[in-house]
């Protein structure tokens, strides 16, 4: 199912190990072990792509002079990894390690003053807030919070650091009963009791707390005995936290509800915390969708946020809104722009904002000038842009392909043109043979052109036949963009000598909200035939054996596979879902979001008048389990919440009792995700023995 915002608990939570490639050039030794690898072979395997250098958390210093940023690297022998953080100029020269410890950093920021670097570290025990200088000498440990902090930010002036923090509101069971201290039993009187992967045992709360000398004085909670959030969980991180640049105001982003009334809202709002008075008020107070990531002007006159316009629906248009602060007026300047905003960035003078939008099947850097209201697309090619940053007569931005993981590029903001910075991965890239990516437009049943990428193998031979893979994206409503993914790799697929088809089918982003949309209440429909026309437009190839074909997703994507394989007419010889919803009934009330299954299905299976429900759970793909008859592997993991492992332990049972040839991948500790090195690797190898044993 859909993400929203970032997923800062993953980087978190999962300690990763790093080491600095700097074009060819040896780099200090990682805690972990340095992965300056040669490879036997050109093509990429499951270790080599756990091999790449992750870069992310771009910062550039007050004085646009440095960027700051980190780099994790996993070990598959030990199971686990590190963080470690990095500098480098502005224009990419004097790249330098400047942390070399065993357990990561973490949120890393420059102060304000540029003089120190402000990061969280756990190597007191808890995440804790810790400074260093700018060149990374004399760490220092700041704050001794209790139970560690899970984010910060200072205030512009210095005077004060906000930091985050979980925080018990309910009694539990072992409250209540004190002599049961070692019972595991969990007491729900209300929904909400687990989100994606985590039980909802404490609430993330903001703090604020002065800052002098380098220490922090007493902590005041200013959400204290409220049962909410802020960031919002489990994604959001301090992207959606901002001071005003008089230090006076916090500004942040919380859902206020409770219980049922949170499951089926996504009605998230704006709140503005005056530091001197204490008062709180709403900025948003009647916008009901999603409002998040509040952004002030430099001279903070005005602030601008993201905003959804209908309540319970994650994936509508992502819109920029702009305040002005004195007199409260809202300004919505992207009406008639029918693309997503995300990523705001205001330029220095304040009279232009950047931000990230998908078109056509790629994330794009465009801009947004405030005196007309034009907005203006600044780069152009086969990549997705993730983040911009303004310094001066330069954007700095992070890019990634479906051929190359994040790297940091400085992109010319009158011509677009890039030039990269970081070079992280460029040992490993440069002997690594890719397949080449292919864009073509195929016609839909209902007469409609769809972007389809067509990923081929490496050393492709257009005389030779191959065997070719219809790739089910998630969501449903996420995008089929230049992405890089460490599960999901078209490369890494493409390698095992496979013709990848990844169609944008209905309801995906960057076509327009009529294309988005149209599969909210149709699942099973347009959507399927979407598939079924992409996989048969590329067949035609003779280089693709039709003879030979599978279909593989995750999520909503496994959702289709399990559709698929009741209504494929014979297409496919072999599928793989991943964390996919077989039976939309128990889906419906398994699952932690309400509001998603009350849009996208159309309300509960129960209400027999509700004819878009009614057609939603009719076409659940169990109910066309009498029609499957082809070979099935099945993996779930037991921590996911969004789609609970009794899904795909149903499948797999209805094709062995079927007699039909499966199996079944189960992981007990990953979620709706698979983050451990190791299960990375087991998911990889099976993966491709799979399809290998059926399609070769």
């Amino acid at each position: 199912m859909k993400k929203f915002g970032l997923i800062l608990s993953v980087l978190v939570l999962f300690f990763v190990t790093s080491c600095n490639q700097e074009k060819g050039t040896e780099a200090s030794q990682s805690i972990i072990g340095k992965h300056m690898l040669t490879l036997e072979s050109d093509i990429m395997t499951p270790e080599i792509l756990w091999a790449f250098g992750r870069v992310s958390d771009v910062q550039v210093s007050p004085d646009k002079s440095k960027i700051l940023y980190g780099v994790s690297y996993y070990s598959v022998k030990e199971d686990k990894g590190n963080r470690e953080l990095f500098l480098m100029d502005i224009d990419g020269g004097n790249k330098q390690q400047i942390t070399t410890t065993s357990g990561g950093e973490y949120g890393a920021i420059w102060r304000p003053d540029g003089q120190r670097i402000g990061y969280m570290s756990a190597a007191s025990g808890s995440m804790q807030l810790w400074e260093m200088d700018a060149d990374g000498s004399n760490p220092r440990q700041v704050s001794n919070v209790e139970d560690g902090i899970s984010g910060f930010l200072y205030s512009p002036d210095m005077s004060r650091v906000l930091f985050t923090k979980e925080v018990k509101i309910y009694e539990t069971v072992k409250d209540a009963n004190p002599d049961l201290d070692k019972t595991s039993g969990r007491l729900m009187s209300d929904l909400m009791y687990r989100h994606w992967d985590g039980w909802v045992d404490s609430f993330s709360h903001i703090f604020i707390a002065d800052y002098k000398k380098g220490s922090l004085g007493k902590a005041v909670d200013i959400m204290k005995d409220e049962p909410w959030d802020a960031p919002l969980k489990p994604f959001g991180g301090l992207e959606q936290i901002t001071w005003s640049p008089d230090s006076k105001t916090i500004v942040y982003t919380s859902r206020k509800l409770e219980g049922k009334a949170y499951t089926v809202s996504t009605n998230s709002d704006l709140y503005a915390y005056n530091v001197e008075s204490g008062e709180t008020s709403n900025l948003t107070e009647g916008m009901m969708g999603y409002d998040t990531n509040p952004s002030f002007s430099p001279d903070g006159n005005m602030m601008a946020w993201e905003s959804m316009e209908r309540d319970g629906y994650e994936s509508d248009k992502s819109r920029l809104f702009v305040m002005d602060i004195l007199s409260g007026e809202k300004t919505y300047y992207t009406k008639d722009f029918d693309q997503n905003v995300n990523g705001l960035s205001w330029t220095a003078d304040g009279q232009s904002i950047y931000f990230i939008s998908d078109f056509h099947a790629t994330d794009e850097i465009y801009r947004l000038d405030l005196a007309d209201g034009k907005i203006s697309k600044i780069t152009e090619g086969v990549h997705d842009y993730h983040s911009v940053i303004e310094t001066g007569d330069q954007l700095i931005a992070t890019r990634v392909s479906m051929s190359k993981p994040q790297e940091i590029y400085s992109v010319d903001p009158k011509s677009g043109e890039s030039v990269e910075l970081s070079y992280e991965n460029k040992h490993l890239l440069d002997q690594l043979t890719f397949g080449e990516v292919t864009k073509r437009w195929v016609m839909t049943t209902d007469n409609k052109q769809m972007l389809v990428w067509v990923i081929l193998p490496p050393h492709f031979d257009a005389n030779k036949t191959y065997p070719g893979l219809l790739y089910c994206e998630g969501g449903p409503q996420s995008t089929v963009s230049q992405f890089w993914s460490y599960r999901w790799n078209f490369q890494m697929m493409a390698a095992n000598d496979y013709v990848i088809v990844a169609p944008n089918r209905r309801g995906l982003p960057g076509f327009g909200q009529e294309w988005l949309e149209q599969i909210s209440g149709d699942y099973g429909g347009q959507n399927m035939k979407d598939y079924l026309s992409a996989i048969d437009a590329v067949s035609k190839e003779k280089w693709l054996d039709a003879d030979r074909l599978g279909s593989v997703g995750a999520s909503y994507g496994g959702f289709s596979v399990y559709w698929l394989a009741g209504n494929h007419e014979k297409r496919f010889k072999a599928f793989i879902a991943h964390d996919g919803i077989f039976n939309l009934e128990q889906q419906y009330l398994e699952t932690d979001e309400m509001w998603f299954a009350n849009w996208d299905l159309g309300g509960p299976y129960w209400d027999k008048s509700n004819k878009i429900a009614q057609r939603s759970f009719a076409n659940s793909p169990h109910k066309f389990v009498q029609n499957w008859d082809t070979p099935i592997l099945v993996i779930h993991s037991e921590l996911d919440y969004r789609i609970v492992a009794s899904q795909g332990m149903s499948a797999f049972n209805a094709a062995i009792l079927k007699g039909i040839p499966a199996e079944y991948l189960y992981f007990p500790n990953e979620s709706h995700w698979v983050l451990h090195p190791q299960n990375g690797i087991l998911w990889q190898r099976t993966f491709a023995n799979w399809l290998d044993k059926w399609l070769k």
